[in-house]
């Protein structure tokens, strides 16, 4: 495919700075680019490689002026680019279509319009799925579950029984929904398994990445707010709440009974205790141990987690233990030999 910058700039709502006619023939990383393609900065960091990379065009935010290649100026560059990305490459994901027979449906199970589902999927009895879902091979869906409209479920996903997922919701292969939550009474050192009857409600908008767990309640529900997004390999707890539009990144584990606002970030690798809050606009850095209840609108870092700032103090402190400990051993060594001298005075 062929396009000029101008035509590019009309389709994402962006302001050309440079040769309008200039022709794109694909789109890259900045990295990669070749000549002929179109890249985006949108993380000021990677500034330095907007000079060096051999893209023929730019995409960045509104802020830059000028740069030694033609630019595309937008409110959001990575969204732009991801938006001409559909025109330059459009998904060749081919979806199941229809009601493949080898897949299993229980009894009085309810599907909606346009419903696919693939081979050897088994649907459990009274399950309800909604208009235009699809559901890949091999999945399961428990007995008296509820999937909305245009959700979207990937190859071998397990979804239990009594669980709710909303509209417009994906789940990425290998995740499982419902589950036990991890709940045992350990007497006379036995563990004893405490029933888990509670169930998962899942809002709609919805992505939830490969090889996930999400637990369902010892009582009422395990809750994940509209419009939150969960990267691969991450556990949720039974009890846990999490509110809308947030993020949690790979790896990150949350413990049972924790309550997370709306528009919080869990990076990566992050592990939080059970029976906290983590108020809205928090961020949790990648590998944060966070054992206390974290404030709305604070970054926190380190093990124990703490205010960001702090944590960068105390990090630069230990960085420094080393030379710290050089420093004592030459000061310690002094302390001697003054002792020594004082010791041969008195005599």
């Amino acid at each position: 495919m062929r396009k000029t910058l101008k035509e590019i700039a009309k389709l994402i709502d962006g302001e050309i700075v440079g040769d309008a006619d200039t022709v794109i023939t694909g789109v890259s990383g900045i990295k990669e680019a070749r000549k002929g393609d179109i890249t985006f900065l949108a993380n000021p960091r990677y500034a330095s490689l907007v000079d060096k990379t051999a893209a023929s065009a730019i995409i960045t935010s509104r802020d830059v002026e000028n740069t030694s290649k033609p630019i595309i100026r937008t409110e959001n560059p990575s969204l732009a680019f991801a938006k001409l990305i559909e025109t330059f490459a459009p998904s060749e994901v081919t979806h199941p279509k229809g009601i493949h027979q080898s897949a299993i449906l229980g009894k009085n199970v309810t599907l909606g319009k346009g419903v696919s589902i693939g081979p050897y999927a088994v649907i459990e009895d009274c399950a309800t799925i909604g208009d235009n879902t699809i559901i890949y091979s091999n999945c399961f869906v428990g007995h008296h579950t509820k999937i909305g409209s245009s959700t979207l479920i990937y190859p071998n996903v397990s979804i239990r029984e009594h669980i709710t997922i909303g509209d417009r919701v994906i789940v990425h292969s290998g995740t499982v929904i419902g589950s036990d939550g991890f709940g045992f009474s350990t007497i006379r050192g036995l563990h004893h398994k405490i029933p888990q009857i509670g169930t998962v409600e899942i809002g709609d908008d919805v992505e939830i990445g490969a090889n996930v767990t999400i637990d369902r309640a010892r009582f009422d529900k395990t809750i994940i707010g509209r419009g939150t997004k969960i990267d691969n390999l991450v556990q949720i707890a039974h009890n846990v709440v999490i509110g809308e539009n947030c993020i949690i990144v790979a790896q990150a584990g949350i413990s049972g009974s924790t309550t997370i606002g709306n528009n919080v970030t869990i990076a990566g690798q992050a592990g939080l205790v059970g029976h906290i809050t983590i108020g809205e606009g928090a961020v949790l850095a990648a590998q944060a141990g966070v054992t206390k209840s974290v404030p709305p609108n604070t970054t926190v870092s380190g093990y124990p987690a703490r205010e960001h700032s702090k944590a960068k103090r105390v990090n630069a402190c230990v960085q420094n233990l080393p030379k710290l400990y050089e420093e004592i051993k030459e000061l310690k060594k002094k302390v001697e030999e003054l002792e020594a001298k004082l010791e041969k005075d008195k005599r």
